[in-house]
């Protein structure tokens, strides 16, 4: 341990996390180059020569230009993901309802016992 430094040991530990932050932002811009869809296919491969050639300073520069845009369409592709959640939670609990709202007339008929309405329900909310 005596031949690494602890300075080398720090500055090692600065590059380490300078990767993983650039690497971290080269994946960001690309997921949002490629789910893009107000812009061609000829410039996206030109805004990937450019990342590629370039590097940090492309990254830098496709934030600087899109960084609002990227922000807008994160927040829009949120915002399905959770209206689509909210419409299946709704589709089925709206069906076990219905499921144990008719088992419920059911018992309160006669048509069927406390046990086969509790067999229904848990039927129902399984």
């Amino acid at each position: 341990m005596d031949d690494y430094p602890l300075l080398h040991l720090l500055w090692s530990m600065l590059l380490i996390f300078g990767f993983v932050i650039w690497f971290w932002l080269l994946i960001t811009v690309f997921s949002d180059l490629f789910r893009r869809h107000d812009i061609g296919g000829g410039k996206k491969v030109l805004w990937i020569i450019l990342l590629i050639a370039t590097s940090l300073l492309g990254i830098l520069l496709y934030l600087i230009v899109n960084g609002h845009g990227m922000a807008e369409r994160n927040q829009k592709a949120v915002a399905a993901a959770q209206k689509q959640f909210d419409d299946h939670v709704k589709e089925v609990a709206g069906g076990s309802a219905a499921e144990i709202a008719h088992a419920k007339s059911l018992l309160d008929s006669g048509a069927i016992t406390q046990d086969e309405f509790e067999a229904l329900k848990k039927k129902a909310l399984s």
